[in-house]
């Protein structure tokens, strides 16, 4: 998943307030334009309005997996030795598949200053298309609840765009990896599992989870963004593990993906939690 970074962080919570702002006034204008000539409506707000014609929509809402049906994913396909890539998609992730594509390239750069830090730097279309490919082929890929912008106001034109239904696609949340650790599951899950750590802070993250009780197999660092992709999954090729969990920005997209494809193994987008697990701010156990 993208680096979220405080610079992210930030720049995400100021435009998101921004825009909720401006989108709970246009909402009200909205219902105003559909009313009858010479009509108001009182005592109704436009959140009201919507709950009230949401129910019509209701056969089209797609379920997303709950962090057990996650979990139990992961733990079936390791019991078998099947291969099965759980990947992430954040607004980092949407913007390198936006641009040049469903974006305009300067409007992606303008809303993804922190991209860099994430592992790509624009405009990239091999790296694009890489992405692309990753989406289209992974087992189950988190995406944000959010409907702002950047978030789903991004992911289905881009699934429109390069021709993916989202009807075939297994969907969860963004967090589910923050999910699987709060709810014991990831604890479960590696229990007694040789874990492959990957990522710029794979051997601090590796220590902690030794003294935790884990079994890594192997810690490979850095990732060096869509260029180092190669080199990592070659040094993965040469480590005996039942899981990876990587912890690589942008790129651990197509890692984790192309770790299902092409090693036949389970690979799980670990994100930050990494860093909270290494600073302490969350605990293993």
């Amino acid at each position: 998943m993208a680096a979220e970074s405080r610079e992210e962080t930030a720049y995400a919570k100021g435009y998101d307030e921004g825009y909720r702002t401006g989108a709970a006034a246009g909402a009200e204008e909205e219902v105003a334009s559909l009313l009858p000539p010479y009509t108001i409506l009182p005592d109704v707000s436009a959140k009201e309005v919507m709950q009230a014609g949401l129910q019509g929509y209701l056969h089209r809402l797609k379920p997303l997996m709950k962090p057990e049906e996650v979990y139990r994913r992961l733990e079936q396909s390791l019991a078998a030795g099947q291969p099965l890539s759980v990947v992430r998609l954040g607004d980092g992730e949407l913007l390198a598949l936006a641009h040049d594509a469903v974006l305009p390239l300067e409007q992606s750069l303008a809303a993804g200053p922190f991209l860099p830090t994430a592992g790509i730097t624009l405009p990239d279309h091999d790296a694009r298309e890489r992405l692309v490919e990753a989406v289209r082929g992974a087992d189950v890929i988190g995406i944000p609840t959010s409907r702002l912008p950047t978030y789903q106001g991004l992911l289905f034109p881009i699934l429109r765009h390069f021709g993916i239904s989202h009807e075939t696609l297994d969907f969860t949340v963004s967090t589910i990896n923050y999910a699987l650790h709060e709810q014991k599951l990831l604890q479960q899950l590696l229990r007694g599992r040789q874990v492959l750590v990957i990522g710029n802070k794979a051997v601090p993250l590796a220590n902690v989870l030794s003294a935790s009780g884990v079994h890594v197999a192997g810690a490979i660092a850095p990732v060096n963004g869509f260029g180092d992709i190669s080199r990592v999954l070659a040094e993965a090729a040469s480590h005996a593990f039942d899981i990876a969990l990587v912890a690589g920005g942008i790129p651990a997209v197509v890692i984790c993906r192309n770790i299902a494809a092409e090693l036949g193994k389970v690979a799980l987008d670990f994100g930050h939690l990494a860093d909270k697990l290494i600073s302490g701010e969350l605990t293993y156990d």
